[in-house]
């Protein structure tokens, strides 16, 4: 049952002493007076102290020490029983005993297939307490319920769309944890965060901000890189820029640091290849342009590469020239123009009517093997559906379409599925057993 906040005040008969509780997504202290400044990061807004939530944990042994009244956790301990009986391996231990070491703040990076929810579920089971569960999507949020139904045999909440279910282990998805953090956010001690690289994403990451929870684990396998980021590349998915945290402007790295914690453990997918994971192998294949190709792209890397160079990016603006770049394509028609231009430099290599022809052969010649074939744009993973008869996964694709093709896919009823980055996110096809990555970054 969830308490509301008018529950959580103290009622008009009770002293004016100094308390603290949660509204909206932040921690307010009454009936401090202003001349009594607690510590950063309070600030003295609307007369009272407030800060994000998020400082739960740093602000909570201060208001013990001052004998302030706290109403601000609404979870509770739980009694569980955990009944996956599968023996954890080695670095699954270390990576939780490093965690544990942590305080229980902090991001876990282990490759696909390395048993990162498994893992998951473990902390859920030590920690004992009421926890929420957010995931970037819908296929990701039913494979969480049915694994967290198999392992706990409790029910499991659903915060999301037109279901709205709360329960001591819940789960929800970005958008939703993000439209709702004002309510979540003193509901739940442990907060996970599985595919931890989308919360710097403008918005999502305000659910982290403002909620109490004191312990969170992110997961992930792809964890933002900070020299790549102030190389220009993406700060976080689908977005180019930075964010802001108090009014301090912070790159995906540094902001995760201060909203989840740093990266307590990684492995690589070198360091687990022949014993936790299967030996695979890697094959990369060179595709010719054709010549209408070769003229668009030339004709594009002329106005792009001219731009860059006269404007003089890389020389007044160092590593961060491409950021510079893309702020000014707002507001000015040349950079705009030279946007456009590596945009049309991406399209042709990422959709080259060469990939067609080796994708053909492909198909040819590994007839009884299940293969996964990314690409970066729907309008070719549309054209290759069509061009051999095979279905197509795409943020377009409906739940119940989506899940009647992984179905079919893993009775082996399909051969393969195209897709573009939606199967990017965890979701697990054990029957595939060759991945073809036409374009984008599976």
């Amino acid at each position: 049952m969830m308490i509301t906040q008018d529950e959580a005040r103290p009622t008009l008969d009770q002293p004016a002493s100094p308390y603290a509780y949660f509204l909206g997504g932040t921690l307010v202290i009454e009936e401090l007076p202003q001349n009594r400044q607690p510590p950063d990061p309070f600030r003295w807004l609307n007369a009272k102290w407030r800060c994000p939530a998020v400082y739960y944990r740093l602000v909570q042994p201060w208001l013990k020490e001052q004998g302030i009244r706290n109403t601000i956790p609404r979870w509770r301990d739980l009694s569980l029983t955990f009944v996956d009986n599968r023996t954890p391996h080695d670095y699954q231990l270390e990576a939780l005993a490093a965690w544990n070491k942590a305080g229980r703040w902090g991001s876990v990076v282990l490759p696909t297939g390395a048993g990162k929810t498994f893992l998951a579920l473990k902390a859920i089971a030590e920690c004992a307490v009421s926890t929420l569960v957010v995931v970037p999507t819908l296929d990701l949020l039913h494979q969480w319920y049915a694994r967290l139904e198999n392992a706990f045999k409790t029910p499991i909440g659903v915060w999301y769309g037109q279901e709205k279910r709360l329960e001591p282990i819940t789960i929800t998805t970005y958008p939703s944890g993000w439209a709702h953090a004002e309510t979540l956010g003193n509901q739940f001690k442990l907060l996970i965060f599985d595919e931890i690289h989308h919360l710097p994403a403008p918005s999502w990451h305000e659910i982290a901000l403002m909620c109490a929870s004191p312990y969170r684990l992110g997961l992930t396998a792809t964890y933002p890189d900070a020299p790549h980021w102030l190389q220009g590349g993406k700060a976080a998915p689908e977005t180019g820029q930075n964010f802001s945290l108090n009014g301090i402007i912070q790159d995906p790295v540094s902001l995760l640091d201060e909203l989840v914690g740093p990266v307590l453990y990684r492995k690589h997918i070198d360091d687990l290849v022949g014993e936790q994971l299967a030996e695979y192998r890697t094959e990369r294949i060179r595709v010719d342009l054709t010549a209408e190709e070769r003229a668009a792209y030339d004709a594009a890397y002329n106005i792009y590469t001219g731009y860059v160079r006269e404007a003089r990016l890389r020389e007044s603006h160092g590593a961060a020239w491409w950021n510079e770049l893309t702020r000014r394509s707002a507001r000015d028609a040349q950079a705009r123009r030279a946007k456009v231009a590596e945009l049309k430099l991406k399209e042709i290599v990422h959709q080259a009517q060469g990939k067609l022809t080796i994708l053909d052969r492909l198909l040819r010649e590994h007839p009884n093997q299940r293969l996964l074939i990314f690409t970066a744009h729907n309008r070719f993973a549309y054209q290759i559906a069509r061009r051999h008869i095979i279905p197509v996964i795409t943020h377009q694709t409906k739940s119940a379409e989506r899940k009647a093709i992984l179905e079919a896919f893993q009775l082996g009823k399909y051969q393969a599925i195209v897709t573009t980055k939606v199967l990017n996110e965890g979701i697990d096809v054990p029957e595939a057993k060759i991945a073809i990555v036409l374009g984008g970054s599976a």
